[in-house]
């Protein structure tokens, strides 16, 4: 049995800030539910270990930043700093956790994985929005991105941890591949337990169900929407990563990125891998935050016979130790593997048999997954599987993997976020109203950026 282990620091975006604990616990018996006729009705969620109810006069970042109900570490770095969201939502929230052996996650204090996060707020339009968290992150890293705005609009509003975060996620499970695994299985799990909340709590279940997420998270949208399609309406796809035990995978392009870091390789091997000429610009960046710790914590899942003095059985507990590349995997080749790593990466790989309508959005210029060798080969995958009809792809030119660089980089890049609003709109009007939304195409950046771009 590989260890679990907890880590103090996470997220390949942001490494940084202690969990926030909670100074007092709300009481169950606090929480009243003011519309659609529910009274003073009581819920529970579902198969939950241990559920905490909290009822806000706004459930938004704005009012819930620096209190034990959201964590601003856990969604830092993911939007552009002019992000507008709205806010002046009433509500209650649920946080709990579901039964698990990894204590990967620290926030509240309770040292256990398998955490989520349910919002329900007082005015309700019938419908409940699921996702998880991306990169190694935590269940409240959606909640600038995702949640302000859904729950604006009305949505309940469900988000899991994925059942293990940071990134020691690897030391999760027993099998290679099982960290993974457990990702999908707790969106799932947290999917039916919404659903059920939705229903007791309003009086009746969700009329609709959508799954979204960014990166990871889009991951899990796309293996829902084709392994549970019974259980959603549809799905946007923000860049999720591609897992295929034939490739492309992280395995087959991130080892060229590790080389060039440690001066191995050139240019001319990062285009043949994938990365988008014109993206160099932001290499650097990658170099310092993303390449070396997602190649090691991602092979030490899938492979960890590779190198298993690195990262061993923690990827480290400083900034410094945690970002460093293990310098054996400039030359890790994922083809020359056994055929065991291959059939780990099959316990998790996407099909392109998505059932219900889905949106995916991916950024021409993401130097973390780049689009060529990802969202590119995803759609062939989907058309050949002949469900083209319910997919939509849109490009977004000069978008990369997370918003914040738009900051750094304004007269290069655009954030993706409108975009991802526009395609969550774009798909809601799919579903319920049979509106075609507008055919696969690449969206050109704007001649000028500015706040506009960001809304």
């Amino acid at each position: 049995m590989r260890p679990s282990r907890r880590s103090t620091l996470f997220s390949a975006a942001v490494l940084a800030a202690a969990a926030l604990t909670p100074t007092t616990s709300a009481r169950a018996d606090d929480v009243r539910a003011n519309n659609a006729g529910t009274g003073r009705r009581r819920v529970r969620v579902p198969g939950a270990e241990r559920q905490e109810f909290s009822r806000h006069d706004d459930l938004t970042t704005s009012a819930l930043i620096g209190t034990p109900y959201t964590d601003a570490a856990d969604w830092a770095g993911l939007a552009a700093k002019d992000t507008q969201n709205p806010s002046g939502v009433p509500g209650v929230q649920i946080d709990g956790y579901f039964p698990g052996s990894s204590r990967l996650n620290t926030l509240h204090g309770w040292n256990h994985d398998a955490q989520f996060v349910i919002r329900l707020p007082d005015s309700w339009n019938g419908k409940l929005v699921v996702t998880g968290a991306p990169g190694v992150r935590k269940q409240y890293s959606m909640d600038e991105l995702v949640s302000d705005w859904v729950l604006a609009q009305g949505y309940a509003y469900a988000c899991t941890d994925k059942g293990n975060t940071g990134p020691d996620f690897y030391t999760d499970g027993e099998r290679p591949g099982d960290a993974l695994v457990e990702w999908n299985r707790r969106t799932t799990q947290l999917t039916l337990a919404a659903k059920a909340v939705v229903a007791r709590y309003y009086g009746h279940a969700p009329r609709r169900t959508y799954m979204t997420g960014i990166s990871n998270s889009g991951y899990l949208t796309r293996w829902q929407l084709e392994n549970h399609p019974e259980l959603y309406d549809g799905g946007v796809d923000w860049e999720g990563a591609l897992w295929r035990p034939e490739g492309p995978n992280l395995l087959t392009f991130l080892p060229t990125a590790v080389a060039r870091q440690l001066g191995r390789a050139g240019d001319a091997d990062m285009y043949a891998a994938g990365f988008a000429r014109g993206s160099e610009f932001l290499w650097p960046y990658h170099e310092k935050v993303y390449w070396g710790l997602t190649q090691k914590i991602y092979r030490a899942e899938f492979d960890p016979g590779y190198d298993p003095a690195c990262p061993g059985a923690s990827a480290g507990t400083t900034a410094e130790q945690i970002l460093a590349p293990c310098p054996s995997d400039a030359a890790y080749d994922y083809a020359a593997r056994p055929g065991t790593v291959r059939d780990a990466v099959a316990r998790v790989s996407l099909t392109g048999r998505i059932g219900k309508p889905m949106i995916t959005l991916h950024g021409t210029l993401d130097a973390l997954l780049p689009i060529s060798v990802q969202s590119d080969v995803y759609a062939r995958m989907v058309a050949a599987r002949g469900r083209s009809r319910l997919h939509r792809y849109y490009r977004i030119e000069g978008g990369n993997h997370v918003d914040s660089l738009y900051d750094a980089f304004p007269d290069r890049l655009q954030p993706i976020l409108p975009h991802y609003r526009a395609a969550f709109t774009a798909l809601t009007a799919w579903v319920e109203r049979h509106e075609e939304p507008p055919a696969s195409r690449t969206v050109p950046r704007p001649a000028s950026g500015g706040p506009a771009e960001t809304k």
